[in-house]
Order: structure tokens, then C-alpha cells, then sequence
């Protein structure tokens, strides 16, 4: 009976040895696993291709009826101008016109116009260089006596890029490429021999305009995360 329990003593203490062995053979070859992380930028600069925009017809006078008749007629003569153009009924949407009866307002008794009508005529067209075009004719409408209000609030127009899926593999591409152009460089300087990768992430794309002057034009860009085993 002693005997065994010493031959299960002997085993106990053999797997705490064992055990203590690997634990530092471990630690030992973590020590010399070398890496090193990159980053790699890619950037693209790419032209819009949807627009939206807004276009208000305003209307004030004392007389309902014929206020709203003179938006809609105004309405009208926008929606015929853009067709004459190049645009097409499905690129077009007009909006019921919004009434603000200012008498009905007790803080407001200092007006001249009782009534303000307003109606939105919406142009959503991938005929980017189009509609930037007839953005800057507007003024022939002005000219023929439409009340265009560019200024009005939450009216300016917005320029999308939306085809993305189509520039991602060519941008990851770049961006990979210069991040092991940059591990390279590092493993040189330190003597050592560029590995494997060991953990790779694409990062987010993000869509910008390249100023505020030139909104139909997008700076995209994307930066991939990348970390190599260093060789000696």
C-alpha cells in the first residue's frame, strides 16, 4: 500500500516537472515570435453619380385661390423646362403645395401677405453633368417671371457616389500592397525577413467631397490593417 502511494507521488511530482517544462519551452517561444503591424492607404478620387435636387417655387398674396393657382402654374413651367432638357417624368417628383397662413399665427401680426405657398419640384437623376447644367440655367426660369427660392431652408442640392462595390477590390488591392511595401521596409531595417500575415483588417471606406467648391466630386478612401511574423 505504501508502494503506491509513493509510485502516485512520483507521478504527481513528474507532471508538475512536466508541466513547469512546457510552461517555459512556451514562454520561450513566445519570446521569439517577432511581428510587426502596417497600415496601408488607398485613395481615389471619383466623380458623383446621382444628384438630388431641390428646386422651391414660392408663392404670397392675400388671395388663396390665386396664389395657388400661380404656384401651380409656376410648378408647371419648372417641370416643362427640366423635360425640355433631357429629363424624364420618373427623374421628376412635385410636391402638393404647403400653405402658411401667417394670420392664423398669434405671434406673427406684422405681415403684408396673409398667405405664403410654397411647392417643391425634387429632380433624382444619375445625369449628373445634366442636371448641373440646368442647375446653373435656372436663371431662364427666374427670367420668365418663376419665383425660384434657391435659399430655401434644406433645399441644396446633394451629389452620391453609389458605386462602390465596384471600386473596392482594386482599392483594397492598392492599400494591401502598400502596407507590405511598408512591413518590408521595416523587416529591412531591422535585419529580419518579412513572414506571413498573421491577422489582416480592411478597415471602413469613407466617402467625402474633395472641397466644398466641388461637390460632384468624391475622395474615397480605405485603410487595411495588416500584421506580418518577422523572420530572422
Amino acid at each position: 500500500m505504501k508502494n503506491c502511494k509513493f509510485e502516485a507521488f512520483l507521478v504527481m511530482v513528474g507532471l508538475i516537472i512536466m508541466g513547469v517544462c512546457v510552461m517555459l519551452g512556451l514562454g520561450k517561444v513566445n519570446q521569439n515570435v517577432r511581428t510587426v503591424n502596417v497600415r496601408g492607404l488607398a485613395e481615389m478620387d471619383v466623380e458623383a453619380n446621382k444628384v438630388t435636387w431641390p428646386i422651391a417655387v414660392k408663392e404670397v398674396g392675400n388671395d388663396l385661390s390665386a396664389v395657388y393657382v400661380q404656384v401651380s402654374k409656376s410648378a408647371d413651367a419648372v417641370v416643362k423646362f427640366l423635360k425640355d432638357n433631357g429629363l424624364s417624368d420618373d427623374e421628376i417628383s412635385v410636391t402638393a403645395p404647403n400653405v402658411v397662413d401667417r394670420a392664423a399665427n398669434y405671434y406673427d401680426s406684422n405681415w403684408k401677405h396673409r398667405y405664403n405657398v410654397t411647392s417643391n419640384i425634387v429632380v433624382t437623376s444619375n445625369k449628373v453633368k445634366l442636371v448641373m447644367e440646368l442647375i446653373s440655367r435656372q436663371g431662364e426660369m427666374i427670367e420668365k417671371g418663376v419665383a425660384i427660392n434657391s435659399s430655401e431652408y434644406g433645399n441644396y442640392t446633394i451629389y452620391e457616389y453609389t458605386d462602390l462595390n465596384s471600386i473596392k477590390p482594386q482599392m483594397i488591392e492598392e492599400a494591401t500592397i502598400n502596407a507590405r511595401a511598408a512591413a518590408e521596409k521595416f523587416a529591412k531595417d531591422s535585419e529580419s525577413k518579412l513572414g506571413k500575415i498573421k491577422t489582416a483588417n480592411q478597415g471602413l471606406f469613407t466617402i467625402e467631397n474633395v472641397d466644398e467648391y466641388t461637390p460632384n466630386i468624391k475622395h474615397v478612401r480605405v485603410v487595411t490593417n495588416v500584421t506580418y511574423y518577422l523572420e530572422d
